[in-house]
């Protein structure tokens, strides 16, 4: 029996779904418009505003689509609610933005990342928040009304929110100081308006790959580079750098070099993108693995990851492919990166080589799950997604024995080029980007550079090799595009692109 069997007007229906979403999902937004107006009459004037704008907005864009969409608009207002409803879980739980690069970590994320994040919680956000108001959604039947009146209110509605935006001129400054986080707390704005910004950035940058110079190699000598891209890494807990619990308990007896180092972004694509291309520039050039292959040399990208600009190599496998080669193997953790890999480097026939391991290892929010029970060094451990509820230093624990496994995987990486003595060997090691571990109420990473904490840019570099003759550079601080030209000058490679600036031999 419909408990609803009458119909309700248009206007009523869309007014009752616009409180709903202006109590419902927008505590966080007014929590930072309270902590960042005046107090006084023009504070309770920009609360009072940003109010009835809400309600204006979301007021037209109920009514909008649900006359002009009926049953698909009303599919497509409910997948706003369940959205609305997603959204407000990681902004409560993980402090999150939901910005244009926080959309691009969304959709660049596979089921196995995403499921991490799944809790209690989640359910009863989705199903109490999201799920149950779709239900009336549904449930009340709507008089749609007719093309006039379509008209009056989508014109009312509108011009009420003009009037409300320029009657508020003379607080556009406020506004424009805090659009990024007001724009990335307005539900159902913030992932809809910035998936578009996001893809429309997208085809911008890579629209097409902007060839480098011909370049070319002026030795013969047999050359192998292992670059490992780490996920998450803070420079302040790698024991190399001066941490005090003792992370780095495989290396520090490699006689690596360790730089502390500055990331060029706070989430995955664009930190490996840094990584991989010859300059700090927005446009897409052709990443170092693209263009040592294209110049003759064996490449290859073994992933457990996701985030990479176009990769054009014949050697490309991810952590499925490699269990499919390797089916003793353990997917479940990036050692997976490491199988075979000596035989790949002694079956190699080019001179020049160059291995790039992407890994996952201290991608949160379930640190522990990431590495075999053996790294379980530090305890206890947090066993949570829900990083805000957990003990900090069970949190720490979990992050730092991530640490410890990454610590294994680059002495490994070392130590199979250590014990190929005809071989010139280098590594190198650099974090996509940093991670917030609770530091004002901060957790994981994403948050736009122009105010992005410390803890999500200061990253860790780490770098080793065989040849003896190389003289590395006592650089105080370094940054990812440091690896381009660094791969350059160990290869030997003559190309008008190389920095020697950049490169961190002499």
């Amino acid at each position: 029996m419909n408990p609803f069997p009458r119909k309700a007007s248009l206007s009523a229906w869309s007014l009752v779904l616009s409180l709903y979403t202006l109590l419902a999902f927008h505590a966080p937004f007014f929590h930072h418009v309270l902590g960042h107006i005046e107090r006084g009459f023009n504070g309770v004037l920009i609360v009072i505003s940003l109010t009835l704008l809400i309600l204006t907005l979301n007021f037209f864009f109920y009514s909008f689509v649900a006359f002009l969409g009926r049953g698909v608009g009303k599919g497509i207002i409910s997948f706003t609610l369940i959205g609305n409803a997603i959204a407000l879980y990681f902004v409560n739980n993980y402090e999150v933005l939901i910005t244009d690069q926080m959309m691009g970590n969304v959709f660049n994320t596979q089921f196995s990342e995403a499921s991490g994040f799944y809790s209690f919680s989640f359910i009863l956000y989705v199903l109490f928040l999201g799920i149950l108001p779709c239900v009336y959604v549904f449930a009340r039947k709507v008089d749609y009304g007719s093309w006039k009146a379509f008209g009056i209110r989508s014109g009312s509605s509108l011009g009420l929110a003009l009037v409300i935006a320029f009657g508020n001129m003379s607080n556009w400054p406020w506004i424009d100081r805090n659009s990024t986080e007001l724009g990335a707390l307005l539900m159902p704005w913030s992932y809809t308006v910035n998936s578009v910004r996001y893809y429309q950035a997208e085809r911008a940058r890579n629209a097409k790959e902007i060839l480098l110079p011909d370049a070319r190699f002026t030795t013969d000598s047999r050359d192998v580079c292992i670059l490992i891209i780490g996920e998450s890494a803070r420079s302040d807990h790698f024991s190399l750098l001066g941490y005090d619990k003792h992370t780095n308990r495989f290396t520090d007896k490699d006689s690596v070099t360790a730089y502390p180092a500055l990331s060029s972004a706070t989430y995955t694509i664009a930190g490996v993108k840094a990584i991989v291309e010859p300059y700090d520039r927005s446009e897409l050039y052709e990443i170092l693995p693209n263009y040592l292959y294209r110049t003759g040399a064996d490449v290859t990208w073994r992933t457990s990851n996701w985030g990479e600009p176009p990769v054009h190599i014949e050697k490309y496998y991810t952590k499925e492919t490699l269990k499919e080669m390797f089916p003793d193997a353990d997917e479940r953790y990036d050692g997976i990166l490491l199988e075979g890999l000596e035989a790949e480097i002694r079956d190699c026939e080019k001179a020049k080589q160059l291995i790039i391991l992407h890994t996952n290892t201290s991608h949160g929010p379930a640190y522990n799950t990431h590495y075999p029970s053996e790294f379980e060094v530090f305890t206890p451990v947090c066993n949570t997604v829900e990083m805000s509820k957990t003990n900090p230093e069970e949190l720490l624990n979990a992050y730092d024995n991530s640490i410890v496994y990454t610590d294994w995987l680059i002495h490994s990486a070392i130590a199979t080029l250590r014990a190929m003595p005809s071989v010139r060997g280098c590594v190198l090691y650099v974090s996509d980007h940093g991670e917030s571990l609770g530091e004002n109420n901060l957790y994981m990473h994403g948050v736009p550079m122009a105010m992005a904490p410390r803890e999500q840019i200061e990253i860790p570099f780490l770098l080793w090799t065989s040849d003896k003759t190389l003289h590395i550079k006592p650089l105080d601080v370094v940054g990812q595009h440091h690896v381009f030209h660094t791969v350059l000058r160990f290869m030997d490679v003559d190309t008008p692109v190389y920095d020697a600036n950049m490169s961190l031999f002499e």
